[in-house]
């Protein structure tokens, strides 16, 4: 009666274990907010060759108005496996020193006569909005000849930042058509149409945006690869020893019945 009583306690302890475990692997495919696009950034920070494509993103792109305080160019040269040379030349365009942060040289009063406000740093952006959301809005900007800067965004509408990246995707136009929700009609998205190209195809443009994406989310938490390789091993070290626990048990109690 003992046994059986014990062999239903851990078979049940086993499940749980199991449970847990798909769950750690599988949520990251639920942890993108929604938005007009759902496309999914499919980003790995365990890719270093993108992470350095996505470091020379951020910098000749982002870094004139966006900083990331939080991050320092003599980690990045670490984590990135690249040499601290190589950061000097290629990266540092605003600093004097390795162990500076990601600052940038614009001033905030500028940046807000400028855009209407002080661009935000951009260290935790991905923690906070998630890739998949970055990657969808750096895809929606399209032309909106009523807004100052001459675009609109799908992801953030009325966003005072301009496309940026406009020479590379082109220029597109946002499509609605109208639809009943709740019992009145509004417009809905349904599609973009491409107005001009850019010098990148649109399979090209979204490798670019996911580089960049996914070096946002590696500063977000510089230890993110190794402490979700190292929650792996714990949980196939659970796991083992929960077998192992098992099989101790059966033999300790097989001859009690």
């Amino acid at each position: 009666m003992v046994s059986k009583v014990m062999n239903r306690r851990l078979t049940s302890g086993l499940v749980a274990v199991t449970g847990l475990v798909a769950f750690l692997l599988l949520s990251p495919a639920f942890a993108s907010g929604g938005g007009a696009l759902s496309d999914v950034a499919n980003n790995d920070i365990s890719n270093i060759p993108s992470l350095q494509r996505g470091a020379g993103n951020f910098v000749n792109y982002c870094s004139g108005c966006h900083s990331a305080k939080y991050v320092r160019y003599n980690q990045l040269a670490r984590d990135l496996q690249m040499p601290e040379d190589q950061v000097v030349r290629n990266l540092m365009f605003a600093a004097a020193k390795p162990t500076e942060t990601m600052e940038i040289a614009m001033r905030p009063e500028d940046a807000q006569r400028w855009f209407g406000l002080v661009p935000p740093d951009l260290s935790l952006i991905a923690r906070s909005r998630g890739p998949d959301y970055l990657y969808n809005f750096l895809r929606s900007f399209y032309l909106d000849p009523s807004r100052t800067t001459g675009v609109n965004n799908l992801m953030l509408p009325g966003a005072s930042m301009p496309h940026v990246l406009a020479t590379l995707q082109g220029t597109q136009r946002a499509v609605f058509s109208e639809a009943e929700v709740n019992g009145t009609v509004q417009h809905v998205f349904d599609k973009f149409e491409q107005v001009s190209p850019g010098t990148m195809t649109p399979a090209e443009y979204d490798e670019f945006v996911r580089d960049t994406v996914n070096f946002l989310d590696y500063i977000g938490e510089p230890v993110k690869a190794k402490r979700q390789s190292l929650g792996i091993l714990v949980m196939a070290f659970l796991i083992v020893f929960l077998v192992l626990a098992y099989l101790l048990k059966r033999e300790i109690w097989r001859d009690v019945r």
